[in-house]
């Protein structure tokens, strides 16, 4: 479903990222792990047409989207929910959710969208009318989450879901993850710090270092990588 071939990455004259390339498959859960500064979230705003790359190729279901603006790729099916949520904060919930239909193929099932987000995420019908800026970490997770749906996505994109939140909602995240994987049948790009939490959700993983990709391979491998181990594990 994505192939991200070779790419090159700059922050004016900072490159980023440095030849990378990795494969999602359709209905595979991928998880790109790594330290802070790794260049994980440069890679899924490559992806998304926030920042392109210089070099290399982006292609979802073989065409390349490098010419495609990121409102047409959000229409195409690629959702990114982002790292720090970036929700409207003087915006209610419900009008959070409802600017993620805003595309075509979205916006003609919002009530229906609503329904299924409001039944995933029962907290978040309960908060509809309240302020996005108002409600707590694990919430604003939720309204993310949400919204991102709320675009019908077929790739869903997660930047570090679990930051910031308690053990228990970091559970609950990762819960909804693997819902969205095994009963709405979504393709998932998740980049985590949390490499055991990612792995353990995930088919394949890569791991990346300083825009590179150091390794990569079945998760249940990763996981019992003796290297991986010691330097994010700390086992």
């Amino acid at each position: 479903m994505l192939e991200i071939d070779d790419i090159e990455v700059y922050y004016g004259d900072a490159q980023a990222i440095f030849g990378l390339s990795l494969e999602v498959g359709e209905g595979e859960v991928v998880t790109l792990v790594g330290s802070n500064g790794a260049g994980k979230t440069t890679t899924l705003r490559a992806v998304a047409g926030i920042r392109a790359p210089r070099s290399g190729d982006i292609r979802f279901e073989g065409e390349s989207l490098l010419k495609i603006p990121p409102h047409e790729r959000a229409e195409r099916g690629i959702a990114l929910v982002p790292e720090g949520r970036e929700l409207w904060p003087q915006m209610s919930v419900r009008e959070n959710l409802e600017l993620g239909a805003f595309g075509k193929r979205a916006r003609g099932r919002v009530e229906e969208s609503l329904g299924q987000v409001m039944s995933l995420f029962p907290r978040l019908e309960e908060r509809a009318d309240q302020l996005a800026g108002s409600l707590s970490g694990g919430e604003q997770q939720m309204c993310a989450i949400g919204r991102a749906l709320m675009s019908k996505p077929r790739l869903l994109m997660f930047d570090e879901p679990s930051l910031g939140l308690a053990p228990i909602l970091v559970r609950q995240v990762f819960e909804t993850v693997r819902h969205l994987h095994a009963d709405e049948g979504l393709t998932i790009l998740l980049v985590e710090q949390n490499l055991r939490k990612a792995l353990e959700s995930a088919d394949r993983g890569y791991v990346i270092e300083t825009g590179r990709i150091k390794t990569e391979g079945p998760s249940k491998e990763l996981l019992q990588d003796e290297t991986i181990r010691s330097a994010y594990l700390g086992i």
